[in-house]
């Protein structure tokens, strides 16, 4: 593919998480060889997670990597056409669905939109200068093993709070879990499997307010303030993960398709997939802040990608 082309196909899907290769599975099987935008994180989310317990059909559980892998080769089995690139504009306003990502474009006849979410980050001092490699993270099946029997803390009161700070301890010495209120947001399965357990140290009512680092401009604590008596303090760790929610992929969307205040995507006449842009669809974390669940991603690219035919087959 030239650096300075126009690539025409029937169907774009971005995003290559489960919304976006469950999409291509069908509509490769429909015979309208889709093209995949992979975007910057090939696989999605699911890449970065060591062991998925409850997608149905792994009684055994599956590690994510290979369930994403297992997607891929499944869409492309069928005909699926890949590119690594990054939309950054998009016109949506003619017959043809029109995609810049530097020099080149793509046009499509329909387009899905799968571009999942990425995490927030605290924006406190000095996490933007140790971030990715030097003790700030939001990944700990990524990083975990780097910090083997050393102390980290894992910010954040939810599902994937728990599930990190659960899984750094294959690895830590000791994993502070840090939250912001007096109980924990994750499921009461997730969140009894963290409080008991014996490397867990919980920290309620705490919020990071600066990383600081050492002379070799790695993390060596975080500064702390208690939210209920203002009291400061300092927790010597190693590793930070951050596990806070996550922000949607929708920025060059803005103004084209509707977005709810926190920039995901508002479905339209009561479908999940449905935009207000005929020949759009959506599908995925970036037009689902309820479930966020691989399996619900994947049932929205399924609908999004029949959608897709049925809108293709009235033209």
């Amino acid at each position: 593919m030239s650096e300075n082309s126009t690539i025409q196909k029937t169907v774009i899907i971005l995003g290559s998480g489960c919304a976006g290769l469950t999409a291509a599975i069908y509509t490769a099987r429909a015979n309208l060889n889709p093209l995949v935008i992979e975007g910057k994180q090939p696989g999605g989310q699911l890449t970065t997670t060591s062991e998925v317990e409850n997608f149905p059909g792994f009684p055994e559980g599956v590690d994510g990597f290979m369930l994403m892998d297992n997607l891929r080769k499944q869409s492309a089995r069928f005909g699926t056409e890949f590119a690594n690139d990054l939309i950054e504009s998009v016109e949506l306003d003619g017959p043809k669905k029109i995609l810049k990502a530097g020099s080149r474009t793509y046009e499509a006849d329909t387009l899905i939109v799968a571009t999942g979410a990425s995490p927030r980050l605290l924006g406190i001092p000095g996490e933007q200068q140790m971030f990715g490699g030097k003790g700030v993270t939001t990944c700990a099946t990524c990083d975990g093993a780097f910090y083997r029997d050393m102390e980290v803390a894992v910010v954040g009161g939810g599902d994937s709070a728990c599930e990190e700070a659960l899984f750094l301890t294959r690895f830590c010495s000791k994993v502070y879990l840090v939250h912001r209120r007096d109980e924990l947001r994750a499921s009461k399965i997730m969140a009894d499997r963290a409080i008991n357990h014996e490397k867990i140290e919980v920290l309620w009512n705490t919020i990071p307010v600066s990383a600081n680092e050492d002379e070799n401009g790695q993390l060596k604590s975080i500064n702390t303030q208690n939210t209920v008596t203002g009291e400061a303090g300092e927790l010597a760790i190693k590793g930070l993960f951050i596990a806070i929610g996550h922000i949607p992929n929708t920025q060059p969307f803005a103004g084209k398709l509707t977005l709810d205040d926190e920039g995901y995507f508002i479905p339209e006449n009561g479908s999940q997939v449905l935009t207000n842009v005929p020949g759009v669809f959506v599908a995925g974390d970036c037009a689902d802040h309820k479930y966020r669940q691989a399996i619900t991603a994947a049932g929205m690219g399924c609908q999004a990608a029949i959608e897709a035919e049925r809108w293709l087959a009235e033209q």
